[in-house]
C-alpha cells in the first residue's frame, strides 16, 4: 500500500469507528455533527479564531473555560474585547495559560481582521500576524473560512511517526503535503479535512497520549 492509500484508508477506519465529529464546537450549540454550514456569521468566525489562539499549548477543556469567561463579560466580540480593560480580559483567559502572550496575540489578530474588512485571508497573510503559526493559520482557514487547508497537530505527527509514515521530527509542511496529496482528487475536501482532523484528535486522546503512544491502537495494521 502506498502512503496516500493508507492515509485514505485510515480516514475511513476512523470515520467508521467514531462517525461525524461536528467540529468546530461553539459555546451556544456545542458540536454540530453532519452540519457543515458553520460558521454562520462574523461572531462565530471570531469565536473560532479566539479558540485557535487560546488552544496553543493547552487543552481544549481549558479553552472552553476561557471562552465561557469571555462570554460572561460580552467579549466574544472583537470590538468589546479590544476596548475592555486588559486586566479583565487576561483574568478571563487565564485558564488557557500564557494569558499575557495570548492576549497580545488576539489583539494582533483583531487588528488584522479590521484591515481585512471581512475578506477571506490568505495563508501567507495569516502567517504574517505575530502569534499565528502554521497550525493556527490552517485551523482558522479550515474551520472559520472553509478553505482547503489540512491541519497538522501534535496528535497527527504522533500517529504518523508511530505508524512509520514519516520520521520523528517531521516538518509541518512535509506532513501537510502528504495528507493533502492523498485527497487531491476529492471534491469535498473541506468536509474531509475537518472530519479527519477531528477524528484524529478523538482517536488520539485514547491511543496517543504520551503514556500509551499507540499501544492497542487498531490502526497498527497500517504499519
Amino acid at each position: 500500500m502506498d502512503i496516500s492509500f493508507k492515509i485514505r484508508s485510515i480516514y475511513q477506519e476512523l470515520f467508521n469507528s467514531y462517525k461525524e465529529q461536528g467540529w468546530w464546537p461553539f459555546l451556544d450549540i456545542g458540536y454540530h455533527p453532519k452540519d457543515y454550514s458553520y460558521p454562520k456569521d462574523q461572531k462565530q468566525i471570531f469565536e473560532i479564531s479566539l479558540g485557535v489562539i487560546l488552544t496553543q499549548n493547552t487543552t481544549f477543556n481549558s479553552v472552553v473555560k476561557s471562552l465561557e469567561n469571555l462570554q460572561n463579560i460580552d467579549c466574544i466580540d472583537p470590538l468589546n474585547f479590544k476596548n475592555a480593560e486588559s486586566s479583565i480580559i487576561k483574568e478571563a483567559i487565564r485558564p488557557s495559560g500564557y494569558f499575557n502572550q495570548k492576549y497580545e496575540y488576539i489583539l494582533n489578530l483583531i487588528e488584522f481582521f479590521e484591515k481585512l474588512d471581512k475578506k477571506i485571508p490568505s495563508r501567507d497573510e495569516l502567517l504574517g500576524v505575530k502569534g499565528i503559526g502554521e497550525e493556527s493559520a490552517d485551523s482558522i482557514l479550515l474551520y472559520a473560512y472553509k478553505q482547503e487547508e489540512f491541519v497538522i497537530d501534535a496528535y497527527t505527527k504522533r500517529l504518523c511517526e508511530h505508524l512509520g509514515f514519516v520520521q520523528n521530527g517531521v516538518k509541518y509542511k512535509e506532513l501537510k503535503i502528504i495528507f493533502e496529496d492523498a485527497f487531491k482528487d476529492q471534491k469535498d475536501k473541506v468536509r474531509i479535512y475537518q472530519e479527519y482532523h477531528a477524528l484524529i484528535v478523538r482517536h488520539a486522546k485514547d491511543y496517543y497520549s504520551k503514556k500509551h503512544y499507540g499501544k492497542g491502537c487498531f490502526l497498527n495494521k497500517f504499519r
